[in-house]
């Protein structure tokens, strides 16, 4: 089985604007064989049209600019690249994510733009099992936990292709703990 360890970046704003509709405009993953090896890694900007100019408050927290955006491909065309990277008709794959965020924003994002979303069904939250492996009252933030790890926070935080490196190294830790 492969493991998918993926995350999302998303419009965003300061507060809640009228109208406020996000829209995934990063899709960082790094595929993991069941022996906890880094086989692959995926990067793709994604051009939002719903609101297609990124937020100042956007580009500060993620670090992602208007004109990575702006000449991105469209959502229908990187989820295929995606699902062929995946390889999601031959492959068995899980899709790990800390949280469920980033599968939400995946299947509305599909759901928008009138795609299948079954592919999304073989998913787990890292983060709600990472909170019962450790016994935790309240769950921690990915940066927090890859830190107390022991690992270094390597990349950019908030930007989908770093925090899915930095999952892989908490995922891979405790491969044979994750239930799926």
């Amino acid at each position: 089985m492969n493991f998918i360890i993926y995350d999302l970046e998303a419009t965003c704003w300061l507060g809640r604007p009228p109208g406020y509709v996000q829209e995934v405009i990063e899709i960082g993953a790094v595929k993991m064989n069941g022996y906890g090896e880094i086989i692959d890694k995926f990067n793709r900007f994604i051009q939002p049209v719903v609101n297609p100019t990124l937020s100042s408050f956007c580009r500060e927290l993620t670090s992602i600019t208007q004109a990575q955006v702006s000449r991105a491909s469209k959502f229908e065309s990187v989820i295929e690249d995606f699902q062929d990277w995946i390889d999601i008709f031959e492959e068995n794959y899980l899709l790990c994510s800390w949280g469920n965020f980033d599968k939400v924003a995946l299947v509305r994002d599909c759901e928008r733009h009138g795609m299948e979303v079954d592919w999304l069904d073989e998913h787990i939250n890292i983060k709600r099992q990472y909170q019962e492996i450790k016994g935790f009252s309240k769950p921690k933030g990915l940066r927090r936990t890859v830190e107390k790890e022991g690992f270094d926070f390597t990349g950019i935080h908030h930007r989908g292709i770093s925090d899915a490196e930095n999952l892989a190294k908490v995922f891979g830790k405790y491969l044979d703990e994750w239930r799926f």
